[in-house]
């Protein structure tokens, strides 16, 4: 059956096939019904591997009424909706790709130089000391995590498209919605630990 666990580590980690995007934003909803204020989500993956969709049943978990779309030209969005509790919940969308200048590579001097753009854009506060009902989802932060969030849950998405997958790729040889996708939960820090779906 699409979306269920097809492993689960001894460090944690969870590991998931989701072959539709029907199954990427199930999965999204399903994390959504799991987090809480102050939580910290990072997710990782391709151009085209589902970051998006995901989003998108995160947001729909939270039950936010307008469309998440990718922020990469607004490099951050913030909705609101509510916790599977019925309490208020503030999402920080962010895409993390256009951060940390055009030679980002990982190291200290990077992690400032990235530290100084999300200063400018008010999105440093929002990372090191989320709010009660925020909740921060960010899209391309894999490289800069450990420096912005030590107590995160990882979310790396892998999109193979070694050509067994029919629905991958449309006539035009695009990307569909549709390909078998397999996503990895990596909880990092105490607030994480025992994380299940």
């Amino acid at each position: 059956m699409s979306g269920e666990i097809n492993e689960m580590r001894d460090d944690g980690t969870i590991v998931i096939e989701a072959p539709t995007g029907d199954d990427m934003r199930a999965l999204g909803r399903r994390i959504a019904a799991r987090v809480r204020g102050g939580d910290v989500l990072l997710l990782s993956g391709p151009l085209g591997a589902g970051k998006t969709t995901l989003a998108q049943g995160f947001g729909e978990g939270l039950g936010i009424g307008e469309p998440i779309v990718s922020p990469t030209f607004t490099i951050a969005r913030e909705l609101d909706g509510r916790f599977a509790d019925g309490s208020p919940a503030h999402l920080v969308h962010v895409d993390a790709y256009r951060l940390g200048g055009a030679d980002y590579a990982p190291g200290q001097a990077a992690v400032n130089r990235l530290l100084d753009e999300l200063e400018s854009l008010g999105l440093d506060e929002e990372l090191e000391d989320t709010s009660d009902d925020t909740v921060v989802l960010m899209e391309w932060g894999e490289q800069m995590a450990a420096a912005l969030a030590p107590e995160r849950l990882e979310i790396h998405i892998a999109r193979p498209l070694d050509g067994a997958d029919a629905n991958a790729v449309d006539a035009d040889g695009e990307l569909t919605s549709d390909g078998t996708r397999i996503v990895t939960l990596v909880p990092v820090g105490a607030r994480w630990s025992g994380f299940t779906l």
